[in-house]
């Protein structure tokens, strides 16, 4: 306790941080970078993209997806380019897939992983695993929030475990010319509530059931598009 009178430094009640010198030797960990944002604003390019981009810089890396859109083992963007990927399923230990790779003698300086928020919480506990022990660079992608805008478990994980959390800039816009943030499951012309939490379609307006980008406004009105101009409002012409 100070004595009455004295001077008290407000850092005192701050824990001491390492020195320079001290913090080389201290072990080295890998990030987890957590991209997100809505569909259709460039979360898989963005990903292929940094792929090729740490390739170019002699890094070795594997790219993970978790239920791609066209529904094979790969990412694949909507302004038509793709790539192979690892497949992830139900049950499957990443750390034992990037153990399986050093078995084979090579190396794994990064992990790549798209629509991320499909992966169980455990696995992207897994993922902080690799990048604590094994000095493993972890770029997840994917979206926040469910058709009924709620968070998917491992999107909400990667949210509490991230080194950075990084919003896609490339903005969407409802119909109506807002920012969109949700993603409506659309069937019949209808905003869908309920049903499977995990249903793998695009936003092609000829599939059966699709997913459109709306503002908040609108996906809990469920409008889909304006309504048309009544015969009775003014003209300006």
């Amino acid at each position: 306790m100070s004595e009455p009178g004295s001077i008290i430094d407000a850092t005192d009640a701050l824990s001491s941080v390492p020195a320079a010198g001290a913090r080389r030797c201290a072990p080295q960990t890998g990030r987890i970078r957590w991209y997100f944002g809505p569909m259709d604003c460039g979360k898989s390019t963005l990903a292929l993209q940094i792929d090729h981009n740490q390739a170019r810089q002699g890094r070795h890396g594997l790219v993970l997806v978790r239920h791609d859109r066209s529904g094979r083992p790969q990412i694949s963007s909507r302004i038509g380019i793709s790539r192979q990927a690892t497949e992830v399923a139900d049950g499957d230990d990443l750390r034992r897939l990037v153990r399986s790779r050093w078995a084979e003698g090579q190396r794994v300086d990064y992990l790549v992983v798209d629509e991320a928020q499909f992966l169980s919480t455990e696995q992207v506990e897994q993922l902080a695993e690799l990048a604590d022990d094994a000095q493993v660079d972890v770029y997840c992608f994917g979206i926040a929030t469910d058709f009924r805008s709620r968070m998917f478990p491992g999107a909400r994980r990667l949210f509490e475990l991230a080194d950075e959390l990084n919003p896609v800039q490339v903005e969407v816009l409802c119909w109506c010319g807002l920012p969109g943030r949700f993603n409506a499951r659309v069937s019949g012309g209808r905003v869908l509530r309920e049903g499977d939490t995990v249903l793998v379609a695009d936003t092609d307006h000829a599939d059966e059931v699709r997913y459109q980008v709306l503002c908040r406004r609108h996906f809990r009105l469920g409008e889909l598009a304006a309504e048309p101009v009544s015969p009775a409002q003014l003209s300006l012409t």
